[in-house]
């Protein structure tokens, strides 16, 4: 008799079957005993009455131990009580793999504590549902894309230059030169946009940034599209339309998930397209009717976009934002030269920016001065300044953060229960 996958069971009412996980918990009454079995895809309730096995195997029932591998041979039955709507009547039950003194048990551990064991924390209800819509999302992402025909281009990950400026590189030998972990696929993206029109790239990047806030980890994952003949309005139609779908897929399929997490739907129901937008002056306008003194020319923090994101019941996009916080490849506003063709979409509820992008600028003159201003070595540069020699186009894209949007979707205080092992300036284990 093969495996059944619990959350499939419902396929086998009255049939018996064989299921292989882990006991999550057990409570005994009598003469029956409650396991609480996982197998990763769902959760079942297998029920082991005295009368239906031997009193070996009914006093060996109760001595399984939490997180013990088992294999059950039983009947599968409906339970209108039960969330899966089926439990499992037990007529054999066998230890796979016996847990001794598991450290992670139901009650309440410290942060610390749990980061440590990681590796066992996974395995917990709320961690899973973290971990599923998380899947769901980055399963959008693909979706997305390639339903609008974009190819996937895959980026290095080992770098000769900065993308995002120099401070926050994490350097690394390469043989007999200096090499540095990527901080973003995107010029490498301007390059395929080039060839192929649309494309997406989608890895891990890195980020040696000293930062202890609850939204930064030095290592996160980041979709970035990339396209040919868009300028700055329709990239952030693109990413409007893009958020929308990824969120209202999590709406969609991942309900037992969400309720798991106590996150309020609704929030999430709402958020549909069109998104506000507002320029970078507009809000200087709001953090000053706020009490928040920000200068104009400063780029703005998590609490100044926490205090933006107030006004707003959905994402939030602000763009043109002043030339000089911003990276050297964006493309100034011809009506306005101080500001460029940028965009930043902000999440509600406080969750911060979720996406960066904007125009990219296209004239070879222009960027190589850029360059030169911003001190950067023009030579690791060579081939990105062909890409304005060759046929040079308007182009624009924007890169959204994995972890900082399933935090925002799943409701969560901190970036690091958002991937399944962290990395943060003191943690680098497991």
């Amino acid at each position: 008799m093969d495996r059944v996958l619990i959350k499939n069971l419902g396929q086998f009412e009255g049939q018996d079957v064989i299921i292989k996980g882990w006991l999550y918990n057990k409570r005994s009454s009598g003469k029956l005993h409650f396991l609480q079995i996982r197998d990763g895809s769902a959760e079942v309730q297998a029920v082991v009455f005295k009368g239906d096995v031997s009193d070996e195997m009914f006093e060996a029932a109760d001595k399984i131990t939490q997180e013990s591998s088992v294999e059950i041979l039983g009947t599968v039955k409906k339970h209108d009580r039960s969330k899966l709507g089926y439990e499992l009547s037990v007529k054999e039950v066998k230890v796979i793999g016996e847990s001794v003194d598991y450290p992670i048990t139901p009650k309440e551990h410290g942060v610390d504590f749990l980061m440590k064991n990681r590796h066992l924390w996974l395995r917990s209800p709320r961690q899973r549902a973290i971990m599923v819509i998380r899947n769901r999302i980055i399963k959008s992402v693909r979706d997305f894309f390639n339903n609008k025909d974009f190819m996937l281009v895959d980026a290095p990950i080992f770098t000769p230059a900065a993308c995002e400026g120099t401070t926050n590189l994490f350097e690394t030998d390469y043989f007999d030169q200096k090499a540095y972990l990527s901080q973003s696929g995107q010029l490498y993206m301007e390059a395929a946009a080039m060839a192929y029109g649309n494309v997406y790239c989608f890895g891990p990047t890195f980020r040696a940034e000293k930062s202890k806030t609850r939204r930064h980890l030095t290592e996160f994952w980041m979709v970035e599209p990339e396209m040919a003949f868009c300028n700055i309005e329709q990239d952030m139609d693109m990413a409007e339309e893009f958020v929308e779908y990824i969120v209202q897929q999590v709406v969609d399929h991942c309900k037992d998930e969400l309720e798991t997490l106590e996150r309020d739907v609704s929030k999430l129901e709402n958020v549909k397209r069109p998104f506000p937008r507002i320029s970078y002056d507009e809000a200087i306008e709001i953090l000053h009717k706020k009490g928040n003194d920000t200068p104009w020319g400063e780029d703005f923090g998590g609490d100044e976009e926490t205090l933006i994101s107030q006004e707003f019941d959905r994402p939030v996009m602000i763009h043109r934002y002043p030339m000089e916080c911003k990276a050297f490849y964006m493309k100034q506003d011809e009506q306005n030269p101080k500001v460029a063709k940028c965009v930043d979409m902000i999440a509600p509820e406080g969750y911060g920016e979720i996406i960066g992008g904007g125009q990219r600028e296209d004239n070879l003159d222009i960027l190589l001065a850029k360059i030169k201003e911003h001190g950067l070595p023009e030579e690791a540069f060579d081939w990105y300044l062909d890409l304005r020699k060759y046929g040079s186009v308007e182009h624009a894209g924007f890169g959204l953060g994995i972890e900082r949007t399933v935090a925002w979707v799943c409701g969560l205080h901190h970036v690091r229960e958002t991937i399944p092992f962290a990395r943060l300036m003191d943690r680098i284990r497991p």
